[in-house]
Order: structure tokens, then C-alpha cells, then sequence
């Protein structure tokens, strides 16, 4: 009897010493300049970071439309996963808000739509001031999903010089909404957003033209940031990654791009958020910050 109250107890102090080595989240308030207003993101610490006193490389993780800077904490099956990630790659992970809408780009129309500048600058300025950061390119990546896969490659593609990898998942490469596959009314409430936020389309295929990733291609092959992107082969943004795939591979633009089952959904995302972590481990190692 004594036997096994012994092993119950040594059991307990073993789970509670696992629960106590787990990431931590900080919820940080973000004052931007630019849009003059406050705005929220999560920082997941890796267990170790409070125990020594190295610097950490930051991954940037962009929540996809009409999402917020929860999301990749809440609404993952594995409500941990992001801790885990932390944990087993030595990264902080940052989560930042870009509106449900903004697309991650700075509207040349509406002033309180400034998310490039937000993510780019505010975001990384406020982080590396707050958190023992690897404070250069080296030691910044940043991704999403949706929405946020083209913020992570549109503003990698326009800072070069803040981030050395972007990593998209079913990313809008081409805001284009009729190579989408939607329902035609989902297709015009966001031609109503982009027009709010960029004006009228313009003639032909690429209606925004500077704005879409897929109509910035050159500047990815030489600019030297690293890519990842993957889409689920039934995903209704499939053609516009394929396209952007065509596209680097005609202009020699280096970059992993994966197809694999799945859909436009969270089960897909989580199980590709994992294997793009990788690719950024061995990002970082190769830069030599990890």
C-alpha cells in the first residue's frame, strides 16, 4: 500500500513538473502610430526563455480572414501546439491582430488600414524591444494562413531587410476573385473590401497589380528571402498557389512548394503549420541562430 501511495506521488510531482515546463503567453498592447489606435498579439515564450539569458529567433504567425490574433491559439484542435512549437524549435512565436479585412497591405485609401507598416515595423519594433530577440533578419521569419499567408509573402517580398523566410498555407496569392474558388456572393463582399481598400480593379488578370503576390515574383528572386507554400489540393485558393508556383519556377526563384489533400479548414492548417516550422528550423540554423 505504501509501495504504490510512493509511486502515486512521485507520478503527480512528475506531471507537475511537465506542466510547469511548458511555453508561456503574453498578451502585449501595440500602440501604432500609423493608425493611430491599439492593437493586440500574443507572444509564446519557450519554457527556457525565462531561465537563461540568450537571444531567440521570432516566427511572425498571421491569422487568416475575418480572424484575429487568437486564432492560432484557440481555434487549433491541439490548443498547445503553438507552446510545443516554441518548446521544440527554442523560437518565440509572435501572433499579431490584422483586422479581419486588411489583408496585410497599407491601403493607399483608408488610413486606419495600415497593416504593412503595422506588422513590418510597429509589430517587430515593439517585440525586439520587449523580449531578448535576435534583432535582424537572421533571426525573423513570418507566415500565415488565408489572408495571412499573402501578408507573410507580400510583406517578406517588400522587407527583405526585416525577415530572411516567409511560409504561406492556402495563402490568397492573387486578389483576383475569379480564379477563386467560391460562391459568387463571397467573391463580391471581398471585391467590395479591395475596392474600399484599393480602389477600382484594374483592366484584365491582375486587377492589383503591386498588391497580389502573384504580380510580384521578380522581386522574390532578388530579394533572397526564403519561401514556403502549401495548399490543399481541394482548397478553393488552389489555382492561385499553383500559379505562383509556375510562376517562381519560370523565373528560378528557389522555394518548396507542396501540394497535399485537404481543404480551406483548420484540420489542413494545423497539420501544415508543423511541417513548415521545420523548413524554418533549418532557415535559422543555416543562418546560424539557432
Amino acid at each position: 500500500m505504501m509501495k504504490s501511495i510512493t509511486c502515486a506521488l512521485i507520478l503527480v510531482t512528475m506531471l507537475g513538473s511537465f506542466a510547469l515546463q511548458a511555453a508561456s503567453v503574453d498578451t502585449i498592447a501595440v500602440q501604432s502610430k500609423v493608425m493611430q489606435k491599439t492593437i493586440n498579439a500574443c507572444v509564446v515564450l519557450p519554457d527556457d526563455y525565462k531561465k537563461s539569458k540568450q537571444s531567440y529567433p521570432v516566427i511572425y504567425l498571421l491569422h487568416g480572414g475575418s480572424g484575429n490574433y487568437r486564432d492560432w491559439l484557440s481555434k487549433l484542435a491541439d490548443k498547445q501546439l503553438l507552446h510545443k512549437l516554441a518548446d521544440q524549435y527554442g523560437v518565440i512565436i509572435v501572433t499579431p491582430d490584422g483586422s479581419p479585412f486588411g489583408y496585410y497591405f497599407d491601403s493607399p485609401l483608408d488610413k486606419i488600414s495600415q497593416y504593412e507598416t503595422f506588422i513590418a515595423k510597429e509589430v517587430v519594433l515593439q517585440v525586439d524591444a520587449s523580449y531578448r530577440t535576435i534583432n535582424n533578419r537572421k533571426g525573423r521569419i513570418i507566415a500565415g494562413l488565408s489572408m495571412g499567408g499573402h501578408g507573410a509573402m507580400y510583406i517578406a517580398t517588400l522587407h527583405p531587410d526585416v525577415y530572411c523566410a516567409a511560409g504561406s498555407m492556402s495563402g490568397v496569392m492573387d486578389l483576383n476573385t475569379a480564379i477563386w474558388k467560391v460562391p459568387a456572393d463571397f467573391a463580391k463582399s471581398r471585391d467590395v473590401n479591395f475596392e474600399k481598400l484599393l480602389g477600382p480593379k484594374k483592366e484584365g488578370d491582375n486587377p492589383y497589380p503591386g498588391y497580389s503576390v502573384v504580380t510580384l515574383v521578380d522581386k522574390m528572386k532578388a530579394n533572397n528571402v526564403k519561401l514556403i507554400f502549401d495548399c490543399g489540393a481541394d482548397d478553393i485558393m488552389i489555382e492561385p498557389n499553383r500559379e505562383l508556383h509556375r510562376l517562381l519556377t519560370a523565373n528560378g526563384t528557389p522555394h518548396d512548394y507542396i501540394e497535399r489533400p485537404g481543404k480551406h479548414e483548420w484540420p489542413y492548417w494545423e497539420n501544415a503549420v508543423s511541417y513548415q516550422f521545420l523548413f524554418f528550423q533549418k532557415v535559422f540554423k543555416a543562418n546560424g541562430v539557432l
